[in-house]
């Protein structure tokens, strides 16, 4: 019995899908729930699984082909057994060759550092990651990089690719090398140039004297992971600031459709994390109804499933105002971009210890310049204005904020 292996149905937001990387090849014994291809959107990567034990019989749609929702990828013979692969004279050779290779279990500890979806693509495709250069940070091997080093043909004789000479570069050569976008980055270049030129984008800004929250934080972080195992971060103080501050303001969480204004009555938070393929925004839904431990929690689980390629279309969709933290990387002033079609983003950048006057004498204070960009066509300079100092009245005074007042 043959049993058809479709593309997944895909939300509305999502047109069509590129295939990535097979993980296996016709003729191949693959068991049911077993990942047999990654499907690359505009947001995430999609794994589809085998919808039954048996053989795939045969690949109707190769890597870097783009397929649309239910469309037919692959066939699988159900219960069928993969036949055993021909004899070889040479087998036994080069199966001691191999066995005495000293370097033979050098690449497990570089596997290591990879991502749970980086370890099964080189396990699945025998990709040692040490002859894969490494995009992500500290230079580390990325899942897309392996992906990319079976495209370009780099998965023959990784061991002869090691064992030949590197190429010294002739004196005053100028190198240059041209990689094809990311579906995922490509989709993000488009929605930010959509976003600059279909809004009329304006930034205020202002600066907040963290001095209480950090001295709440550091009196309380002990107790607060010791009873909700996890760390108290800054972001729960500003996610929860700007819900409250979205109440008071309620044109700053709108957003326009056509000549309509869509005044949301809920705070879902799209919070910006960083991944090897780009920024994506996962979303805090009912932020607003979230305590400091559950928006940790949340947040925390996005950061390790955006790390390990696992955030879902349903992770990512929706939202009404997003926060993105560039002070994480060391920034201490930009321009956020808003990601439509929501009206306003907060950025929040690294804390500095600046001079500042308080109290008529000069002090050092652990200052945060925030930037609030927002669509002019329905956010007023006074709106933008009042709602970023009412962030900088609740974070300057956070035992109100928890009151409520």
């Amino acid at each position: 019995m043959t049993i058809e292996v479709k593309v997944p149905v895909l939300p509305e937001s999502v047109s069509d899908a590129t295939i990535a990387t097979w993980h296996k090849k016709a003729g191949d014994a693959v068991k049911r729930d077993e990942n047999l291809v990654d499907l690359e959107t505009d947001k995430v990567v999609l794994e589809v699984p085998a919808p039954a034990d048996g053989v795939l019989k045969e690949i109707r749609r190769q890597t870097g082909e783009t397929v649309n929702s239910q469309e037919v990828i692959a066939v699988i013979e159900e219960g069928a057994v993969a036949a055993a692969p021909a004899a070889s004279a040479a087998a036994p050779a080069a199966a001691a060759t191999k066995a005495a290779a000293p370097a033979a279990a050098a690449p497990a500890a570089k596997v290591d550092e990879l991502s749970p979806a980086g370890r099964r693509v080189a396990s699945e495709n025998a990709i040692d990651p040490a002859s894969v250069a490494g995009t992500g940070r500290d230079s580390r091997v990325t899942k897309e990089d392996l992906v990319n080093f079976m495209r370009s043909g780099g998965q023959t004789a990784p061991a002869a690719a090691a064992a030949a000479p590197a190429a010294r570069p002739t004196p005053g050569a100028r190198p240059e090398e041209r990689v094809t976008m990311t579906r995922m980055r490509s989709k993000i270049a488009e929605r930010l140039m959509q976003s600059k030129n279909s809004i009329a984008m304006l930034t205020s800004f202002n600066e907040i004297n963290l001095g209480k929250v950090m001295a709440m934080r550091k009196e309380l972080v002990e107790q607060f992971e010791k009873t909700h195992g996890i760390k108290l971060g800054f972001m729960s103080f500003f996610v929860k600031a700007a819900c409250e501050a979205l109440k008071r303001h309620p044109i700053v969480n709108a957003s326009v459709d056509g000549s309509d204004v869509i005044y949301h009555g809920y705070q879902d938070i799209s919070v910006a994390v960083s991944t090897d393929k780009g920024l994506v925004t996962p979303v805090l839904r009912d932020a607003q109804n979230m305590s400091f431990a559950d928006v940790e929690k949340q947040i925390a689980s996005y950061a390790k499933k955006a790390r390990e390629g696992g955030l879902t279309l349903d992770d990512l969709a929706g939202g009404t105002f997003t926060i993105t933290n560039g002070g994480t990387f060391g920034s201490l002033f930009s321009t956020p971009i808003v990601n439509p079609p929501q009206s306003a983003i907060l950025g929040m950048h690294a804390i500095k210890d600046r001079a500042i006057v308080e109290n008529g004498q000069v002090v050092a204070a652990p200052m945060m310049y925030v930037a609030l960009s927002y669509d002019h066509r329905i956010i007023d300079g006074k709106d933008a204005v009042l709602f970023l100092v009412d962030i900088k009245n609740q974070l300057e005074n956070p035992a109100k904020m928890l009151l409520g007042l």
